[in-house]
């Protein structure tokens, strides 16, 4: 017998934030995978069971979680934010991809989830109103290197960067160095953005330019978005600054994509 998998995201933390269905997969499931902080945010049934595991386990995760879904359990495998996005969505699939043939077999869905960038970016304004990328600062599993071409090639060609992953324990030089980078090819005027836990209680949102950003500024709790040259601050007294990246390119006022 064949069961179920369906891979949730429960979005930035904000329970007002987690869609719909996101809440109905999560009704529907018996059984549940994530790291532990994704979990405990789940108001299970005693029905319903939890198999929590650490961060860096997300290939052993979904396997066993492919392994339940096909002996017929209704499987749910969670992500903050969206699953799709630096996630157990990819794991998954690359688990399924590498594994027994019987694992296609099984019913697979991905419900999205707000992502951590697109609620950072909310609290300030529309800084990823035009051409934007994400790029994960962890090099686990890339090369340091492909990192420091990808953003120079971002910062040359004029994209908002979005930064998962900036900072840990294991690697508290990266972001400082991601920054030396791009001062290099993007104005020092240009405004950084640090959204920690966005949309939580212990939310903080702080925005200096990138003249000034250090790596102290984030934990791995944070998304740092850096602006493009083109990147607009609107000041306001006693509110905070509005950050918006304009639809149009310089030289293009009229605006395509609207």
């Amino acid at each position: 017998m064949t069961g179920s998998l369906t891979v949730v995201g429960l979005g930035p933390g904000n329970p007002d934030q987690m869609t719909p269905e996101a809440r109905i997969a999560v009704e529907t499931a018996e059984d549940f995978f994530g790291y532990f902080p994704y979990i405990d945010r789940l108001d299970l049934r005693p029905d319903q069971r939890r198999h929590a595991s650490d961060n860096r386990e997300e290939l052993t995760r979904a396997r066993a979680a492919l392994e339940l879904a096909a002996k017929g359990g209704k499987v749910c495998v969670v992500s903050g934010g969206d699953p799709g996005v630096f996630a157990m969505a990819a794991a998954v699939c690359e688990a399924i991809d590498e594994g027994p043939a019987e694992w296609r077999e099984i019913d697979l869905s991905v419900v999205p989830g707000l992502t951590a960038m697109l609620a950072v970016a909310a609290k300030v304004g529309a800084p990823l109103g035009h051409d934007f990328c994400a790029i994960s600062l962890s090099n686990n599993l890339k090369p340091w290197d492909i990192i420091e071409k990808r953003l120079i090639a971002a910062a040359e060609a004029g994209f908002v960067m979005a930064f998962y992953n900036p900072i840990s324990k294991a690697r508290p030089h990266q972001l400082g160095d991601a920054f030396s980078i791009l001062r290099r090819h993007l104005p020092g005027t240009v405004p950084v953005i640090f959204g920690r836990a966005a949309g939580r209680p212990d939310e903080e949102i702080r925005m200096v330019p990138l003249s000034e950003a250090e790596s102290g500024m984030a934990d791995m709790a944070t998304c740092v978005i850096v602006g493009s040259a083109e990147t607009r601050i609107i000041e306001r007294d006693g509110k905070r600054p509005i950050v918006y990246s304009p639809r149009y390119f310089k030289g293009n006022p009229g605006g395509a994509g609207r």
